[in-house]
């Protein structure tokens, strides 16, 4: 997360907790005034409403969870999902010539390297950006010398 996307959190959450006490010092002064003007009729009603504000801030946490298990969980399958085609592509290595075999295991683990680095360290955005490029880099190099190996004219479709 860049630095200036973690200040303004920084600030908001803040900003929403100095208003949240506001709010409560503000209620507070007015409740002590309900209590001095009606005595003890005043507190009347404000059940109900405890009720709805405590029902709603509920729904608010529910979604919210809710929402970071969904993300959660739609990561987790997308990187199962690429360990299995990453395993699914070093297995048909074995359908290649055996002379291309040894460069391409090479390139696969280089490949795998440059993907894990991608998210070793996520605060490190240029890292990241970089590892990318050589994943993709290096997926061009396997693909190339894969078409190379199997008598294909080594162009891309």
């Amino acid at each position: 997360m860049p630095v200036y996307q973690m200040t303004l959190s920084l600030l908001m959450a803040v900003m929403l907790f100095l208003g949240m006490v506001l709010m409560m010092y503000t209620g507070r002064r007015i409740g002590l005034r309900r209590m001095e003007r009606y005595g003890d009729a005043a507190p009347v009603g404000i059940g109900v409403i405890d009720g709805a504000v405590f029902a709603l801030l509920g729904l608010l946490i529910a979604f919210t969870f809710s929402g970071a298990a969904s993300r959660f969980d739609a990561r987790k399958a997308l990187i199962v999902e690429e360990a299995n085609d990453i395993g699914t592509a070093w297995l048909r290595l074995d359908l290649l010539p055996a002379e291309a075999q040894p460069d391409l295991r090479q390139m696969f683990r280089d490949y795998t390297d440059a993907r894990l680095a991608t998210f070793a360290d996520e605060d490190n955005r240029p890292a990241s950006v970089a590892a990318i490029a050589r994943a993709s880099a290096l997926q061009s190099d396997i693909w190339q010398a894969a078409l190379t190996a199997t008598g294909g004219e080594g162009q891309a479709s």
